[in-house]
């Protein structure tokens, strides 16, 4: 009875939530809140907990003292110790350094040489150097009728001074020269009408030089250094030249860069109391005169692996004779780039320049000219080229470069026409000097364009043997299509130094020269040059050899034997101009404090 009872009370209570709950839901009624002060909360204080706290421990432990001694028992050893003594380091003693030394020497055939040089110290800061140098020969030349000995005697000083912040000297120098027009036409002594007038040719030429120069650089100043030069030129034929030079250099940083720019004047003038072989009679001499001013302008970039130098090259060129005056651009950029360590560097680049041409400047790599030349600057319009250079191994580099360049009034070298109608104070006229090569007689030179491959390798097997070769093809093509008088197509060398021991020591040097083409003429009355008639000349390439083996009897006195042209070939270096042959000299050196 008492669970029916419960069980009806719990039905009607959720009977009477149910119908609450319905009543709620349709009518919620209203109630208004009366807010009468702002919430307004606190924080209450932290407290840390102490990280030391207190210990309240009853039980407290104490260390034990404790006490130690050492038993020491003797022990009886037989072992006694040697004392250490320092190892002696062998001290190599410095080479003895002289300040002079003089060599002398002869040999066949009649060929003498002389050399003498000092360097001495006034005080900390300066001191002056003398040289002296002299190579003559006196011998006939094989199936050559003229006189055909030359001498070459050189002396040099300079006086140098240096501070703290700069730098400067004075340069001193004179030479002279002596040769002979030895190389007459083949035969022409053995026809009328110089069938016995040999023994009366002069054909004697004196060239003298002397020549003054200064420098001076700085530290730490964006005038970075100068240079003039001025020398003086002349001959045995009334023939004479000056030529004054003068460089200025300067330097700023620019950011990371720096930026340079170099100036240059160059004057040259003189005369010859000549006329040109081409002309039948002497009636008048050549003179000339040339004035160049130029400023090259250049930045320099370096990176990493990377120099570049962008310049450009602006020249004022003067001809003071014919009142002719141009202005002219080169470019002058170079660069190389680290590729693989010094394994391979690539280099590049594209310049030009007006080089100024001299009698001196001939006269050095062609001493059997004629005192009748025509003289003016060479147009060097731009020579591009690019190349590869290294190391393989680290005794073994090598450099190949590919070359293209373009060149107007390049002076060649070619036989001057033989002439019978001059009687000058020398017989040159013979068909035995050279003149520069020329059309009108007036504009000198051809416009010549060269294709070149160099390539070249260097071997130092180890430091008393070194070893190396290069070898050079030039291809050209020439305004006129006439070939490239006396230029070759191919030339080579190889060079070795090998020192045995402390006192023996020996050297070689090969080279090659290819082929050339000249032309021989023979002047006509009332008819231009260039109606002359002509023989076309081929000059075969050729070989020569050269060596030399030497003796250190002391450290101050040494002996040596050279030999030149060593295959005895009388081969022709300029047209009907052959050398000596075979040639072995002997001498002996000496230093000495002087």
């Amino acid at each position: 009875m008492q669970k029916q009872i419960l069980t009806f009370l719990f039905i009607l209570s959720l009977f009477q939530m149910g119908w609450a709950q319905v009543k709620d839901s349709t009518n919620i009624g209203t109630e208004t809140v009366t807010v009468t002060k702002a919430y307004t909360p606190t924080i209450s204080d932290a407290f840390k907990i102490k990280s030391l706290p207190n210990l309240n421990d009853s039980i407290a432990l104490q260390k034990k003292k404790i006490d130690y001694s050492i038993f020491s028992v003797p022990v009886a050893s037989t072992f006694s110790p040697a004392k250490g003594t320092a190892s002696k380091v062998k001290k190599t003693p410095p080479p003895v350094l002289y300040n002079s030394y003089a060599s002398a020497g002869g040999g066949n055939p009649a060929n003498i040489m002389a050399k003498f040089y000092t360097s001495r110290t006034i005080d900390r800061e300066s001191g002056y150097t003398i040289g002296l140098e002299h190579n003559s020969s006196r011998a006939d030349i094989s199936g050559v009728v003229l006189d055909n000995f030359y001498s070459n005697s050189e002396l040099e000083g300079s006086y140098k001074k240096r501070d703290r912040d700069y730098d400067w000297g004075i340069d001193l120098g004179f030479q002279h020269q002596l040769y002979n027009w030895y190389g007459t036409p083949e035969g022409l002594f053995s026809n009328p009408p110089f069938t016995e007038t040999f023994n009366q040719v002069d054909a004697r030429q004196n060239y003298f030089m002397g020549e003054i120069g200064a420098h001076i650089n700085l530290e730490d100043s964006y005038f970075k250094r100068t240079e003039i030069k001025y020398r003086r030129f002349w001959d045995a034929v009334k023939s004479g030249e000056n030529r004054v030079v003068f460089i200025p250099e300067f330097e700023f940083p620019v950011a990371d860069e720096t930026f340079g720019i170099k100036f240059k004047v160059d004057y040259v003038n003189g005369s010859f109391a000549n006329a040109s072989l081409n002309n039948a009679e002497n009636t008048q001499g050549i003179d000339y005169s040339h004035l160049q001013v130029g400023v090259n302008p250049s930045l320099t970039m370096l990176r990493d692996d990377l120099t570049l130098n962008l310049g450009v090259n602006l020249v004022y060129g003067l001809d003071g004779e014919r009142s002719d005056s141009n202005f002219y651009v080169y470019p002058a950029v170079t660069a190389s780039y680290r590729l693989l360590d010094e394994v391979a560097i690539a280099y590049g680049g594209i310049e030009g320049e007006l080089r100024q041409n001299s009698y001196y400047g001939f006269v050095e790599e062609n001493p059997y000219v004629s005192p009748t030349l025509t003289i003016a600057p060479t147009d060097k319009q731009y020579d591009a080229y690019f190349g590869l250079r290294g190391q393989l191994f680290p005794n073994l580099s090598y450099n190949v470069k590919a070359s293209y360049k373009a060149e107007n009034r390049k002076p060649l070298f070619k036989l001057n026409p033989r002439n019978d109608f001059r009687s000058d104070d020398k017989q040159y006229y013979l068909g035995n000097s050279f003149e520069v090569f020329s059309i009108d007689g007036i504009t000198i030179g051809d416009d010549v364009r060269t294709f070149g491959v160099f390539g070249e390798l260097n071997v130092d097997v180890n430091r008393n043997f070194t070893l190396g070769v290069n070898a050079e093809y030039f291809n050209y093509s020439t305004e006129t299509g006439n070939p490239a008088w006396n230029l070759p197509d191919l030339i080579g060398s190889l060079f070795l130094d090998y020192q045995i021991g402390e006192q023996w020591y020996l050297g070689a040097n090969l080279f090659y020269v290819g082929e050339r083409q000249d032309f021989s003429t023979t002047v006509v009355q009332n008819t231009l040059q260039q109606d002359f008639p002509a023989t076309i000349i081929n000059l075969d390439s050729y070989f020569d050899a050269n060596a030399h083996i030497g003796y250190r009897i002391t450290d101050q006195l040494s002996v040596f034997v050279r030999g030149a042209n060593l295959a005895n070939n009388n081969y022709q270096r300029w047209a009907n101009f052959r050398v000596q042959g075979l040639q072995v000299l002997g001498g002996a050196t000496y230093k000495f404090d002087f």
